[in-house]
């Protein structure tokens, strides 16, 4: 395993060789594009971080909290879970604190605590990753494909609770 990133980089060294490329303009030029992609992404990025923020803050985390969970232990979704379902398409790192505090409260071997490992495992922060994607391709219409991940998301933590269950 050592050895994949030096054999990679002297196959396409010897690539970019064979094929007489310019090997150090190519790779400022993909840096000079990487860096203007990096700066378009900063307004989307911190828009998706300031809707988190808010959504925790305004106390709308904790109402949607109270609300969904009956709706979510009806789905085979322990109710336990329904903060971190809440915050992962939010928050990576939300979630993962989240999930930290499951672990410590039920212990790592418990139904709630596995169910939420493999809800946090199976599921994005689709935000985040809409953001990052849709902004390099300038996708203007946005609402369907984050509506589908989000039924997807929802899928995948039944899913995977039912699977939790039966192990």
């Amino acid at each position: 395993m050592a050895l994949i990133i030096p054999v990679i980089f002297i196959a396409v060294f010897t690539f970019s060789a064979i094929k007489k490329v310019n090997i150090y303009e190519s790779f400022t030029d993909g840096i000079t594009e990487a860096f203007k992609f990096t700066v378009s992404l900063l307004p989307c990025l911190a828009a998706v971080f300031m809707m988190c923020e808010l959504f925790e803050r305004s106390g709308l985390s904790d109402l949607l909290t109270k609300w969904l969970s009956p709706v979510f232990g009806l789905l085979g979704i322990p109710e336990e879970l329904t903060k971190l379902v809440l915050i992962k398409p939010f928050s990576g790192s939300g979630s993962l604190a989240y999930l930290s505090r499951i672990i410590e409260a039920y212990g790592a071997d418990s139904y709630v605590a596995r169910c939420a490992c493999v809800c946090f495992g199976s599921s994005e922060t689709v935000f985040y990753i809409s953001a990052v994607y849709f902004a390099g391709l300038k996708v203007k219409k946005l609402a369907l494909p984050i509506v589908c991940v989000l039924v997807a998301t929802l899928v995948s933590t039944i899913l995977a609770c039912l699977i939790c269950r039966i192990m």
